[in-house]
């Protein structure tokens, strides 16, 4: 537990290090009916641009992913692609097959904004990205190689489900592990949609019961969590093949690491 508690604070700092972008998001997305696929890794800080405006946008979608030294979904994107870049992004709904971080973003703007345009603080990049590269070292680099000390497993048959949004520190430390593992999942953003929603669910801002937003998103979720909570808590993972579902990020990785990994 001391060295999970050391992740999840190296996960804070690293969320830090990005001045808080992966936080909010709008409460009423543009989800398209195709879901959205993203091939990825949790450690590239190209990657983390686009999951950034993912959860700004509060949009789901499937992660396939591909750290270094992966075999299950690097060659697809080679296939599907023709070249072994990252991210890769896949949208069914117009029919793009896009590399580039920058021309992700204009696209999920374009397509899943209210207004249809990019904002200025989202249009131009540095071309190299110091503070999510600085976020990913801070992280330990966790999620950019295969876990080579774990026998990996066939993708299960079912895909799992991961509620939570991209700065939260205990997400990541679950999206690592999942990055690690090679095992795809749906991500389900649950941004903060206002002020009242900042801060955990034990500390929030707002005290007294939670109250989301009448038909915003997260009220949407509050009843898939409902077996296990009254309120809004993440990361929240549902494995279909297997019928868990957890909270607490800790008992996440101690369920994904047995039933899907296996000490070589």
């Amino acid at each position: 537990m001391v060295n999970h508690h050391i992740k999840v604070t190296q996960a804070l700092l690293s969320s830090l290090a990005e001045g808080g972008r992966g936080i909010n998001g709008t409460a009423f997305p543009m989800q398209p009916v195709q879901p959205l696929k993203l091939y990825e890794f949790e450690g590239s800080p190209f990657c983390r641009r686009v999951r950034e405006v993912m959860t700004l946008l509060n949009l789901d979608y499937e992660v396939y992913p591909c750290p270094k030294g992966g075999e299950k979904y690097r060659s697809v994107v080679k296939q599907l692609g023709g070249k072994m870049q990252f991210p890769f992004f896949v949208d069914e709904n117009t029919g793009d097959h896009l590399y580039e971080s920058q021309k992700i973003i204009q696209h999920l703007f374009k397509h899943y904004s209210a207004s249809g345009q990019t904002p200025k603080a989202y249009r131009y990049y540095p071309k190299l990205p110091y503070a999510a590269f600085a976020g990913t070292l801070i992280n330990g680099a966790r999620g950019v190689w295969i876990n080579k000390a774990i026998q990996q497993r066939p993708a299960p048959e079912k895909i799992l489900e991961l509620w939570g949004f991209e700065a939260s520190p205990f997400t990541r430390v679950v999206r690592a592990v999942l990055t690690e593992l090679e095992l795809p999942f749906i991500f389900h953003n649950v941004a903060k949609e206002r002020w009242q929603d900042l801060g955990p669910a034990k500390l929030r801002l707002k005290p007294g019961p939670y109250q989301a937003i009448k038909a915003g998103k997260r009220a949407q979720l509050i009843d898939v969590m409902a077996r296990h909570s009254k309120d809004i808590q993440v990361p929240y993972l549902v494995d279909p093949n297997t019928d868990v579902a957890l909270f607490e990020s800790a008992d996440i990785v101690r369920y994904l690491q047995k039933q899907y990994g296996t000490a070589q």
